[in-house]
């Protein structure tokens, strides 16, 4: 199998993967929604960033020229690895997890598995994997145009959760803050 289509069987599985997260985890009808439009905002990013990106590549404006295919295979394995990661998250969380901000009413904290070391890895593994698509194109503005857009949207959507958090928790999530970074362990 050719490293391109192989490229395009990833983002496939990706895209399917998010889109089937969207139809089936949206909150219930008696949980709290607290969005405040951060998902139409990153899905904004998401797809102005991936096309303007795509854009770039193909008309090849920024190409690197000097191990590209180095940087299109690191690309790839950090789409992969993000996206194990943010399925371990999705999965730890399962019942708790929505794609809208919103809290059920027996919403617990949960503080295990990869939530020990950061407090948002769903969103870690997204960041590593658009971070990887951008490397894929092997194209410096594909990248910049992909990451800068995207990671600023993520990190609005985490101001908005982390406040529907603190407001449902308070103290505990304060405590659980204080000894966690937020995308990054022992860094952000």
């Amino acid at each position: 199998m050719s490293f391109g289509l192989t490229i395009i069987i990833v983002s496939l599985v990706w895209i399917i993967s998010e889109i089937l997260l969207a139809r089936l985890k949206h909150s219930d009808p008696t949980s709290s929604r607290q969005d405040k439009s951060s998902l139409r905002l990153m899905w904004t990013a998401v797809v102005l960033g991936i096309t303007a990106g795509v854009l770039l590549a193909v008309y090849r404006a920024g190409t690197i020229h000097t191990g590209a295919v180095y940087f299109a295979f690191c690309g790839l394995a950090l789409i992969l690895i993000g996206l194990a990661i943010r399925w371990v998250a999705i999965m730890t969380l399962w019942k708790y997890f929505t794609v809208d901000v919103s809290i059920a009413e027996d919403h617990k904290l949960v503080t295990t598995g990869l939530y020990k070391y950061v407090r948002h890895p769903a969103y870690t593994g997204s960041l590593l994997s658009f971070l990887g698509l951008g490397l894929v194109f092997s194209n410096w503005l594909s990248l910049l145009v992909i990451v800068v857009p995207i990671t600023t949207a993520f990190v609005h959507r985490i101001k908005v959760e982390e406040e529907a958090l603190l407001s449902f928790f308070g103290e505990k999530y304060s405590k659980y803050s204080a000894g966690t970074k937020r995308l990054i362990p022992m860094i952000y």
